[in-house]
């Protein structure tokens, strides 16, 4: 097979493209999502209090979700090529600076700008790969995210193994030049396809386009949709673990069936791809945001046997959705606008994600129970359906 053919859309090379990204992707959630673990080394480390270190996290989070939005947005008219190397090098150059660090400023630097590099990444694989297809588009996205996915499966781990083996700055290192080196990867094979449409638009422009998108109807329930579509996950994680521990279960049986919502959601995520192809975007994504509401509709039976019904079925819906937004919302907007239309909704999914975690603590807090809890889960994710089969509506 010569260069020519394997370089067509759907090819050899495009699904090089793809398992290149998956790989990258493993380590764009993973780390930030296991702020918990890094709670109690940095805080010794650095004698930082855990309130101080919040802040720091939090700081990190708002970088991955919003900070990489903003540069997918503005960074559209660049070689995608071009950003990866830069998120590459960033990534490599904090690698080694907590040996520098010694100050809570300092610290809060360092994660700042890997939230930024890591939702960069992110938000460059999931919009570019996307266009090296055309007939496997959803099978290919699966693909991705279940490198995403995995992500969530076994950075934890790591990073426990990482920090409590060599420290915190040598565990640091080591995983910060694993990560370089992935991205490093990417840079060198996730490039846009050369049949591609490049925007050109102009800082003005895009500011222009950004507006008249923002007063449309259509953008402003997708907007909502897409937030409320993954908000319900940020709440879930908020009080799941206590919910199974007074359902019967113990500690490490809680966490377990917690984290079995993320295995289950590894599977789905390329399922939901080939359901994608099938029946298209639209049609499969509101069918497992549905499945979502079914499995969260199960936790108001007060009954230990119900559970292992409730986290498949969230699971399945969980790893759907998140495969099959990607070619949801890229189908509604032109394609040389890839990396601005994922930017933008990632913004969407980072305001959800800071405000979803104090809601779910209040919740149970202030009620003494999780049934309030439970009916602002379903009462987002019937929303987050509404709103996005309005905002999607015709296409």
């Amino acid at each position: 097979m010569n260069a020519e053919s394997s370089n067509q859309p759907d090819g050899p090379h495009a699904w090089l493209v793809a398992a290149t990204g998956a790989v990258a992707m493993v380590f764009t959630f993973g780390t930030p999502l296991s702020y918990g673990i890094f709670r109690g080394p940095f805080g010794e480390a650095f004698g930082i209090s855990p309130l101080a270190l919040s802040a720091v996290f939090a700081i990190m989070l708002s970088t991955l979700y919003i900070g990489s939005g903003l540069v997918g947005i503005f960074g559209v008219r660049f070689p995608a090529r071009g950003v990866l190397v830069v998120c590459a090098i960033a990534t490599g150059a904090i690698a080694p600076a907590l040996y520098l660090v010694d100050s809570l400023v300092g610290l809060g630097l360092v994660f700042a700008v890997l939230g930024l590099a890591l939702g960069t990444v992110f938000v460059l694989v999931a919009s570019v790969v996307p266009r090296w297809f055309e007939n496997r588009r959803g099978a290919a996205t699966g693909l991705i995210f279940t490198g995403n996915g995995l992500g969530l499966f076994v950075l934890p781990p790591i990073w426990q193994f990482a920090l409590s083996e060599w420290g915190v700055r040598r565990g640091f290192f080591a995983v910060m030049s694993v990560t370089a080196g992935a991205f490093l990867l990417a840079a060198v094979i996730c490039h846009r396809p050369r049949w591609a449409e490049h925007a050109t638009a102009t800082t003005d422009e895009l500011l222009t386009w950004l507006t008249r998108l923002g007063r449309t109807r259509s953008f402003q329930l997708l907007f909502v949709g897409i937030a409320l579509s993954f908000a319900w996950y940020q709440l879930v994680a908020a009080y799941a673990v206590d919910l199974f521990v007074a359902r019967g279960l113990s500690a490490a049986g809680a966490s377990t069936a917690f984290g079995l919502i993320g295995g289950v959601s590894i599977v789905s995520r390329i399922g939901g791809g080939y359901l994608g192809d099938w029946m298209g975007s639209r049609r499969a994504y509101l069918a497992s945001l549905g499945c979502t509401a079914v499995g969260v509709a199960l936790l108001f039976v007060p009954a230990s046997t119900t559970l292992f019904g409730a986290v498949m079925l969230i699971g399945l819906g969980l790893g759907g959705t998140a495969t099959l937004y990607i070619p949801l919302i890229m189908g509604q907007y032109p394609t040389e606008m890839d990396t601005a239309v994922v930017g933008v909704f990632n913004v969407a999914g980072g305001i959800a994600a800071l405000m979803m975690p104090p809601l779910g603590t209040v919740s149970v807090a202030y009620t003494d129970g999780f049934t309030l809890s439970i009916v602002l889960t379903l009462v987002l994710i019937v929303t987050g359906l509404w709103t996005t089969a309005g905002g999607t509506r015709g296409k």
